[in-house]
């Protein structure tokens, strides 16, 4: 059976943790800064994990992560 192809937006998007979790960047830094509080915008650096029920779907788009 042939490899399975990896999505590549799923690629850029999301990376698998050492454990098996799945991490992204954060929601809510794209636009509308202005609205937001300065705590609100530093709390939302960085990556943080997925939900399980979002980690499912995510999963088929990396099948070899």
């Amino acid at each position: 059976m042939p490899k399975m192809k990896t999505k590549s937006g799923a690629k850029k998007r999301f990376s698998i943790t050492a454990t098996g979790k799945i991490r992204s960047a954060q929601a809510g830094k794209r636009h509308g800064m202005i609205k937001r509080t300065n705590k609100q915008i530093r709390n939302l650096r960085g990556t943080a994990p997925i939900s399980k029920a979002d980690s499912k779907t995510v999963r088929k788009f990396l099948p070899y992560g």
